[in-house]
Formats: structure tokens, C-alpha cells, sequence
């Protein structure tokens, strides 16, 4: 059988800049535990074992396979076990504001499962690298755990991009949810719910309920006095839960709030 070739012409190569800082294979739990500030961007690879990272006072769980990104000046600690391992790439640079962008990968969206396979490719490249290589292995890695990230999520990523856009345009509609949003992409419902838990590290009830949580405190901040508007242009219907949330998240009524 004759042979084809595959041709595929880059349009344009970028000329921005990546730094990578740090190639890391830890294996202390007392290491993983104290809380640091990030001084660069980190991308972090589990390769085994399971936990909670915790990044600016916010806990994620993970498991083998699950790679996390952390931002520069964000404090940045792991709670695990003693098997836990895991890899992390410390960088910064242009490009690396691009590609998150790219990717869509920010604060909301930061935790990715399903990354099993290349923990060999991550763990031989550190095993081998040395101080002549280190910067090209490391920049290697990095852009393509980045670029694998578009071929095992994609689809995930969509959706999700899907959902927190809906979400962002129709969070003051009292009829959103869950079940609103799968009829609106032709999902099912318990799909949707347990795919944002899971990219997100958050249930999407409660991050619904701190988008219009933060919204009805700009409200107060822009001087709407009643307390029932507020929670109708939020998108709750009944006032009093809204002021049991309200004081749930922010720490004080909504009553107190607007006298400060």
C-alpha cells in the first residue's frame, strides 16, 4: 500500500517568550506542606498518590495523573499523603500569558484530569536533563503538556467555556441552574454538575450563588438601600435566603454591610 505523506504548515510561529525557572521532582511531604509565594507561574504534575492543593486559602483535590496550575504571587501548599509525588515546572514569560489565554486556562479553570500518560515522558526528561539542557528539556515539556491539554480536553474545555459564559450573561436570571444550562447545551445534567466540580474544584450552585453574591455587594456599594431589590436584580427571589448567603460569604448582613 502506497504511503501518504501528512503535511501541516504552522501559519504563524510566535515570537513571544517562555522562561522556565524550575524543574522540580519532589517527594517530601514536609517540603509539599509550607505555604509558599509563587514568585513564577507553576505547572504541576501529580505522578502518584492523592491530596489536596491548596493555592490562595483554596483547596483542590487531586489524584495521579491531574495537572495544576498555579499563578504567579499566589500562595501555594500541598496537603498529601506519603506516597504522594509529583513534578512541577516553575515559568514565566509573554507566551505564557498567551497560551493561558489559549487554553483558557485561569484562575476558575486551573485543575485538568486524565494525565496519566505522560508522567513517564515528564519523569525520564527531569531524570536525564542536566545543566546544559535543563532550560530546552524544561521548555519542551512544558509547551507540550501545554498542547496535550487541548488534545485530551478539548471537548471538556468547551463545555466549560460554554457554561461559565452562560453563566456570566445570566446570572441575575433566577431561573438559571444546573438543570437549565443542560437543556441549553443538550447535556445531561448530572454530566454538567459533576464536570464542573471537577474542572473547577467547585460545585456550580456555589459558584452561581458568589457571582451574584459579589454582584448584590457592588449594588450596595452603588447605593441601593433595600435589601429585597438587591436580591431580586441578583438573581434571588426570596430575600431572606439571600440575606442568609450574604452573610454566609461576606461575613455580615446585608443590612450591616451597607452601613460601613
Amino acid at each position: 500500500m502506497k504511503k501518504k505523506n501528512i503535511c501541516k504548515f504552522i501559519e504563524e510561529s510566535s515570537v513571544e517568550k517562555i522562561d522556565t525557572h524550575r524543574f522540580i521532582y519532589e517527594t517530601s511531604p514536609d517540603v509539599m506542606k509550607r505555604e509558599l509565594e509563587l514568585k513564577y507561574h507553576r505547572m504541576t504534575l501529580i505522578r502518584q498518590g492523592s491530596g489536596k492543593v491548596k493555592i490562595d486559602g483554596k483547596e483542590y483535590p487531586f489524584n495521579a495523573g491531574s495537572l495544576i496550575f498555579a499563578f504567579s504571587e499566589e500562595t501555594f501548599s500541598v496537603n498529601a499523603g506519603e506516597d504522594t509525588e509529583y513534578m512541577y515546572i516553575d515559568f514565566g514569560g509573554a507566551r505564557a500569558e498567551t497560551l493561558f489565554t489559549r487554553f483558557y486556562i485561569n484562575k476558575l479553570n486551573r485543575i485538568f484530569t486524565g494525565f496519566e500518560g505522560i508522567i513517564p515522558l515528564w519523569h525520564d526528561s527531569l531524570c536525564r536533563a542536566s545543566e546544559i539542557n535543563l532550560d530546552l528539556v524544561s521548555e519542551g515539556i512544558l509547551l507540550y503538556t501545554f498542547s496535550r491539554i487541548v488534545a485530551d480536553n478539548d471537548e471538556k474545555n468547551t463545555i466549560i467555556n460554554k457554561i461559565l459564559t452562560l453563566t456570566e450573561e445570566n446570572f441575575t436570571d433566577p431561573e438559571l441552574s444546573v438543570t437549565s444550562l443542560a437543556t441549553e447545551l443538550s447535556y445531561n445534567a448530572k454530566y454538567i454538575s459533576h464536570l464542573f466540580k471537577e474542572k473547577m474544584g467547585i460545585g456550580y450552585s456555589e459558584h452561581l450563588r458568589n457571582l451574584r453574591i459579589k454582584y448584590a455587594v457592588s449594588l450596595l456599594e452603588h447605593g441601593i438601600d433595600s435589601v429585597k431589590n438587591v436580591a431580586l436584580l441578583s438573581g434571588f427571589t426570596d430575600p431572606l435566603y439571600f440575606s442568609t448567603v450574604f452573610k454566609k460569604t461576606v461575613g455580615v448582613s446585608p443590612k450591616d454591610y451597607k452601613k460601613r
